[in-house]
């Protein structure tokens, strides 16, 4: 219990003290009182922080981006995991492990191919320059996940089907993936986490104001909100509601798939 209490005030503390920074005054935060609480609250600082630092801008173009990726790598993901797992075949061990090296490689070692490589092809400073890194580096994670529930699951049922008459592609999309549900939305749900707060990529290939997703975006405005500490910290405030949100609402959903592909797999 204690443990647990302790996990909980340092999970808690910064969202609370962020929480009350947004909503101070410059000089009561400078004051060092960290959690007074505000003499009048500034909700003025969440109205810079909305129409000043673009925003809802910034919003979109992180919706758009994650929303891309995180269907991409469902699709090849489940796809990838079926036919490893599922097929008989001499190199779908190689397969897998070339998947498994995948997730060793440090994203900070391809920065420099991949712009020398998106500038030969010109879509360096577009949202497909970071969608095409982020599926790569969300596909191996999301096999690992996938591959390890379905080999649980009974060839029995595949072997039913086809005797019914289905192909491998309905077997796939009517049995196989509505019993991957639980690790497919935690498969859903961590690549939205890990995507929607990628910042290296998104500083690396974009310049363009108009493109820049919200992590990056939040660099920007502290840049250009340096004195301005409460809009700051509405700011922030702001870029983390999104992913706190889907965490809370969906965590079960992600501790269910993690327990199935583990004890299962």
């Amino acid at each position: 219990m204690t443990l647990l209490s302790v996990l909980f005030v340092t999970q808690v503390y910064p969202l609370l003290w962020l929480l009350l920074y947004s909503l101070k005054t410059n000089e009561e935060i400078l004051s060092g009182r960290f959690f007074s609480l505000p003499a009048v609250v500034q909700w003025h600082n969440y109205v810079n922080a909305m129409q000043g630092g673009k925003y809802f801008k910034y919003l979109w173009n992180s919706v758009i981006v994650t929303s891309i990726t995180m269907a991409a790598v469902i699709v090849l993901s489940t796809m990838v995991a079926y036919a490893i797992t599922r097929f008989r075949w001499r190199y779908g061990q190689t397969v897998m492990t070339v998947f498994l090296v995948g997730m060793m490689i440090p994203l900070q070692s391809t920065l420099l191919p991949l712009m020398v490589m998106f500038k030969h092809i010109g879509i360096l400073n577009t949202h497909l320059s970071l969608i095409l890194p982020y599926i790569a580096f969300s596909t191996p994670i999301a096999v690992f996940i996938l591959s390890g529930f379905m080999k649980s699951i009974p060839y029995e049922l595949e072997e039913s089907a086809v005797m019914d008459g289905a192909s491998v592609y309905r077997t796939f999309r009517s049995i196989i993936v509505p019993i991957s549900l639980p690790p497919i939305m935690t498969v859903c749900i961590l690549t939205f986490i890990t995507i929607w707060n990628e910042y290296i990529l998104a500083a690396t290939f974009i310049s363009s104001e108009r493109l820049k997703t919200l992590p990056f975006g939040i660099y920007s405005f502290v840049s250009q909100y340096s004195v301005n500490y409460g809009a700051i910290g509405a700011f922030l405030v702001l870029g983390a509601l999104p992913v706190i949100l889907i965490y809370f609402l969906l965590s079960e959903r992600i501790t269910k798939g993690m327990v199935a592909g583990a004890v299962k797999g």
